[in-house]
């Protein structure tokens, strides 16, 4: 029986073979060289940089490198936080000037007494329209049950006055703190800006 190469090469030594070409080695590795090129070509911090976090845009007019860039930004985020007194990543609003739980007591406490001085105007009053009618007594409790009911009325109306105020002055505070908050941004993000640009920096 003639001798066969063919017959006795198992199906794995083959497998083997073809992934260790040549050929397949060169046709795969120019795929990853793209990938490797363009990691090395774009900053590895760009995306994280203490610029893009304050919202700005600092372009190395210099040529600076992005390590590089990466040191002065660093160093001016210092500085800019002593000169300002101000943690970009931790600014507070003000505390408000109106007390808050003194406006909810307020208007929690809106109208009180409302109906006890509706029920005293209403029985004066009924009782002067019953003595002239003969019966001051029934006329008094009349007026009374009529008094309580606009007491009432007017209660619900200091309420509902009470709580638009209320909405209106918290809507007032929130505005207050939100400018407050991009104030303090600002003038942090200029002394940024200007350490930078001392620097050799474009900021935008």
């Amino acid at each position: 029986m003639p001798f066969s190469f063919h017959r006795r090469v198992s199906p794995l030594a083959l497998l083997i073979s073809a992934l260790f070409s040549p050929a397949l080695y060169a046709q795969q590795a120019p795929a990853a060289a793209p990938a490797q090129a363009a990691a090395g070509n774009s900053p590895a911090t760009a995306a994280n940089s203490l610029s893009s976090s304050l919202g700005v845009f600092v372009f190395p007019a210099k040529n600076q490198s992005s390590t590089q860039q990466s040191t002065d930004e660093g160093a001016c985020y210092g500085w800019a936080k002593s000169q300002t007194s101000i943690d970009p990543m931790n600014i507070k609003p003000p505390q408000p000037a109106t007390d808050t739980q003194a406006s909810q007591d307020a208007a929690a406490n809106a109208g009180n007494g409302s109906r006890a001085r509706g029920a005293a105007r209403g029985a004066a009053g009924g009782a002067v329209i019953g003595a002239i009618t003969g019966d001051a007594g029934t006329g008094a409790a009349a007026g009374a049950a009529a008094g309580v009911m606009a007491g009432g009325a007017a209660k619900r109306q200091a309420k509902r006055e009470a709580a638009a105020q209320q909405q209106q002055q918290q809507q007032a505070a929130e505005q207050q703190a939100q400018a407050a908050i991009a104030q303090q941004k600002a003038t942090y993000n200029k002394a940024f800006s200007a350490c930078m640009e001392g620097k050799g920096y474009t900021v935008k």
